[in-house]
């Protein structure tokens, strides 16, 4: 999963992510990063993220 590392996140990043609603089935929201939630380098799950539409998750893919 690439959204494990917070090296590889930056603001303004487009990103997929898995809502905490979503996180059963697994849909992803697509969308603009605005800020970096998670403090650790690293996170099994993903790195938590807030979009710029204010929107928090995890990050599941990273759109290039």
């Amino acid at each position: 999963m690439e959204g494990q590392n917070r090296a590889a996140i930056a603001p303004g990043l487009k990103v997929k992510i898995v809502l905490k609603k979503d996180q059963r089935t697994g849909v992803l929201t697509e969308g603009v990063v605005k800020d970096i939630l998670t403090k650790s380098p690293s996170h099994p799950h993903g790195i938590k993220v807030r979009l710029e539409d204010g929107q928090v998750g995890r990050v599941k893919q990273i759109l290039r």
